[in-house]
């Protein structure tokens, strides 16, 4: 095949996947449901509240496969969030049963042909790395059988009590101004500070906490942090597009902490459907930026763990 041809097929394996991935957000947020706020704690939901990790490499997800993962639990009620590769579930002396469907999610990268190499060091240019995104798929825990009871064992929800002061530390380590009063909640770019309401005026204290984390997450964007634009205006694509990043950011922040807000309606629905109409990669690149919010802000825990630099080969991407 030659290079022209592979990078052809891999520019619509990207965008139909990419397309995909979109239509199903928008029905989601068409039926007036916003994916990244599940109904945890509910008669839908029979797993805790979590990011969704891998089982055997304890890695977790990020990016759309959280949101993707989610999904996929509260459409067949599993009953964890620990996800397995066929061929790894098999390492662990177990399988998948037989007529399990399984989940699939996606794999962004780069490679550099051989071809390519050897003209670059021929020439002397920089040799050119072609992208491309792989689909593999995953199952969940609850699909498999004869795996070791460690891996099985799904873990209590955590008690609030316990839950709330972490949050408010974590809030407190990040360094941002911030600031409780007034009656809205909100982020202000220019003066970098953020203000929320407190807890008491919220009908359902627990959300008070997504609320901030949302802002929070508004505040990672600050040129002196990950440094995205927040020029937009209200009501502009731009504005809506960075709303967006926040509001997953805030639900992935939020599940990393086991706390479980109610689910609310997302205002923010109509401005998002139009930014996802016109840009299939809208959803991707939001729930990106939101992994990488969440990431930045949760690196501010004293017990922090290291991220895990990224592996190499086929086999331990998969796994990933």
């Amino acid at each position: 095949m030659s290079r022209h041809t592979a990078r052809a097929r891999s520019g619509q394996d990207r965008t139909g996947l990419y397309q995909e991935i979109t239509d199903k957000i928008i029905a989601e947020l068409g039926a007036g449901r916003a994916p990244w706020v599940q109904p945890w704690g509910t008669a839908a939901a029979k797993a805790p509240l979590a990011m969704p990790k891998n089982a055997a490499t304890h890695r977790r997800y990020t990016g759309i496969n959280v949101l993707i993962l989610w999904g996929a639990v509260i459409e067949h009620g599993f009953t964890g969030q620990s996800w397995l590769t066929f061929r790894q579930a098999l390492s662990l002396d177990g399988h998948v049963r037989k007529g399990e469907r399984g989940t699939t999610v996606v794999y962004a990268d780069r490679f550099t042909p051989e071809d390519e190499r050897r003209r670059a060091a021929e020439i002397g240019y920089e040799a050119q790395a072609i992208p491309f995104l792989k689909r593999f798929t995953v199952f969940n825990v609850a699909q498999c059988e004869g795996l070791p009871e460690q891996i099985v064992a799904v873990a209590p929800p955590a008690e609030t009590s316990l839950i709330l002061p972490q949050a408010e530390a974590l809030i407190l380590a990040t360094g941002v101004d911030f600031r409780i009063g007034g009656d809205r909640a909100f982020y202000d770019p220019m003066h970098d500070f953020v203000q929320v309401p407190p807890p008491q005026a919220y009908f359902e204290p627990i959300n008070w906490h997504r609320t901030a984390l949302h802002e929070v997450g508004h505040a990672s964007g600050h040129h002196s942090r990950l440094n995205r634009d927040l020029t937009g205006s209200f009501r502009s694509k731009k504005y809506a597009f960075e709303e967006l990043i926040a509001e997953i950011s805030a639900a992935y922040l939020c599940a990393s902490l086991s706390i479980t807000p109610t689910v609310r309606h997302a205002d923010y629905i109509a401005s998002w459907l139009e930014v996802l109409r016109e840009d299939d990669r809208a959803i991707v690149r939001a729930a990106s930026a939101a992994s990488k919010a969440a990431d930045f802000i949760l690196g501010f825990q004293p017990d922090a763990p290291q991220q895990v630099a990224a592996t190499s080969t086929d086999d331990e991407r998969e796994a990933a």
